[in-house]
């Protein structure tokens, strides 16, 4: 494991045009307010633009569809990177929302010479990760998310095989929460869970949106997928 010490470090300050697609989920909308603070310019690619309630000078929002890759190409035109926070419901089943998307993002980032992506999975997307989790993770949270988990590690795998091209950084969060920035060190792990003293560890939203935005910073996490969680502050 990547202790927390080895939290990204910024390499760069440069202020960036960030292209954000999942703008109106929970977590997207932290990556947006957190991105403007940074002075960033942001894109918020959205499906109804009404539901952005952000208003700033460097936000611009625009409607366009994830699973369509002509819609996207050209919103990402001189853009220097693509944060998704994308997520979709495990009904209907099977899913395919996490692997369809990002063939559409993929193919757009190409066209438009763009080649850095940070987008967001989840802790377990390979199951078989959760076998030392206990009882109830491998037998209600697991059997529950796996539709989900399956689609996620299936677009892992896609940018894995598929995207030799594309620079991407994957970040692996446990249960999130809404809760302000904790002010916490990060434990980052290259593997599917960092190991804890509890299965069901929790990271706020935005917490995970500050991690997503350092990676863009920095390149010690280039085409990496990296399980994080928050760790207790020090006293």
């Amino acid at each position: 494991m990547i202790s927390p010490s080895q939290a990204p470090p910024v390499l760069s300050t440069e202020r960036m045009r960030v292209l954000v697609v999942g703008a109106t989920g929970q977590t997207g909308k932290e990556v947006v307010q957190q991105a403007l603070k940074d002075g960033h310019t942001v894109t918020a690619v959205v499906r109804s633009p009404e539901k952005v309630t952000e208003t700033h000078d460097n936000l611009k929002v625009v409607k366009g569809d994830v699973f369509d890759e002509a819609s996207l190409t050209p919103v990402m035109a001189e853009q220097d990177a693509v944060v998704s926070c994308l997520g979709f419901p495990r009904n209907p089943q099977p899913v395919t929302g996490y692997t369809e998307s990002m063939s559409a993002i993929v193919e757009a980032m190409r066209k438009t010479n763009i080649s850095r992506l940070v987008t967001m999975t989840a802790w377990y997307t390979d199951t078989s990760s959760a076998a030392n989790s206990g009882f109830l993770v491998n037998w209600c949270l697991i059997p529950f998310l796996r539709p989900i988990l399956t689609n996620m590690r299936q677009m892992e795998q896609y940018l894995e095989t598929k995207c030799q091209d594309i620079n991407y950084t994957v970040v692996r969060p446990p249960g999130l929460k809404n809760a302000p920035q904790s002010g916490k060190e990060m434990s980052v792990s290259e593997g599917f869970l960092v190991e804890t003293n509890s299965a069901f560890n929790t990271t706020s939203r935005s917490d995970v949106a500050s991690f997503m935005l350092s990676c863009l910073r920095s390149n010690i996490y280039d085409r990496k997928m990296l399980a994080i969680t928050t760790t207790p502050k020090k006293e």
